[in-house]
This record gives C-alpha cells, sequence and structure tokens, in this order.
C-alpha cells in the first residue's frame, strides 16, 4: 500500500498545480490524504508558492464542501458505513455548533473533527455561501502558516548543512 501511494503522491507531484489541487481536494474531503507533502514538493522544485496555496486552498475547501453535502443529504446509515464518522459524533458536534453557525466552518481544516464539523454544519442547514467563505478563510491561513513554517525548517536543516 505504501507503494502505491508514493507512486500516487509522485504523480500528483508531476501534475504540478493540477495535482496539488486533486491531492487537497482528496485531503479536504473524508479520505485520508496528505496534501502538505504534495505543496512541498512543488514549491521546492520552483513553482510559485502563492499559486500553490492557492490551488491547495480552494481543493480543500471543495474536498470540505463535499463533507457538508454529506451532511445535507442526510443520510446517516452512509457516513456511518463508507466514511466511519458515527452518528453520535455527529449529533455531539451539532449540538457545540448550535447557535454558533456557519462561521464555525473556519474550523473545518483541523484534524479529526474537521470533516465532523462540516458534516454537522451540513445537517444544520447552514448558510451555504458562508460556510464556504469561512471554510476557504480558514484553510488558506492553515496553508499560508504551514508553508512558512515548512519552508522556515527546511531553510534551517539546509543553513545546519552548509556549516
Amino acid at each position: 500500500m505504501d507503494a502505491f501511494i508514493d507512486t500516487l503522491i509522485q504523480l500528483l507531484i508531476d501534475w504540478g498545480y493540477l495535482g496539488l489541487f486533486i491531492s487537497a481536494l482528496l485531503a479536504g474531503s473524508i479520505i485520508p490524504f496528505s496534501s502538505e507533502l504534495v505543496m512541498i514538493a512543488l514549491v521546492k522544485v520552483g513553482l510559485n508558492p502563492a499559486l500553490c496555496v492557492l490551488a491547495a486552498t480552494l481543493g480543500n475547501t471543495i474536498g470540505g464542501m463535499t463533507c457538508y453535502y454529506m451532511g445535507h443529504l442526510g443520510k446517516v446509515d452512509w457516513i456511518e458505513n463508507y466514511f466511519k464518522v458515527k452518528k453520535e459524533k455527529i449529533e455531539k458536534m451539532q449540538h457545540f455548533l448550535q447557535g454558533k453557525g456557519a462561521l464555525m466552518a473556519f474550523f473545518a481544516f483541523l484534524p479529526f473533527v474537521g470533516e465532523v464539523i462540516a458534516i454537522a454544519l451540513g445537517f444544520m442547514r447552514s448558510n451555504i455561501l458562508l460556510t464556504t467563505l469561512s471554510m476557504f478563510v480558514g484553510k488558506l491561513i492553515r496553508y499560508i502558516v504551514m508553508l512558512l513554517a515548512l519552508q522556515g525548517a527546511i531553510s534551517m536543516i539546509h543553513y545546519e548543512c552548509t556549516l
């Protein structure tokens, strides 16, 4: 399985911005995937960091909105069977989100709970425009911070190696 994932990541890197968009879309949905590896590799080979952040953010937001639409469909048995998100977890998140609304989509970038937030907002029929915008802003900030942190770490390692 690791060889398949490695091959897939390399293919997505070869596809450039489109590959990054696809990897971020997968990562933003309920499918576990690491778009960060693809983004860092593309920036390292010379692609424009701002365009990489934009491609990743757009893909990840669309992926996150697939979770919203799963909730909007209201098919709890599908979500439990195919995506392994328990009804109790969704209900707990809905209770937490009650009164907070679509702006909570900002936190859809968080690991483990981000997908549940998006699914719960779909169940709650939160304002789709505000949900999408909030989710986009949260994911944009996350990718910017992540890219800056990783570039800083790479620069530090490179500096240490030259000493």
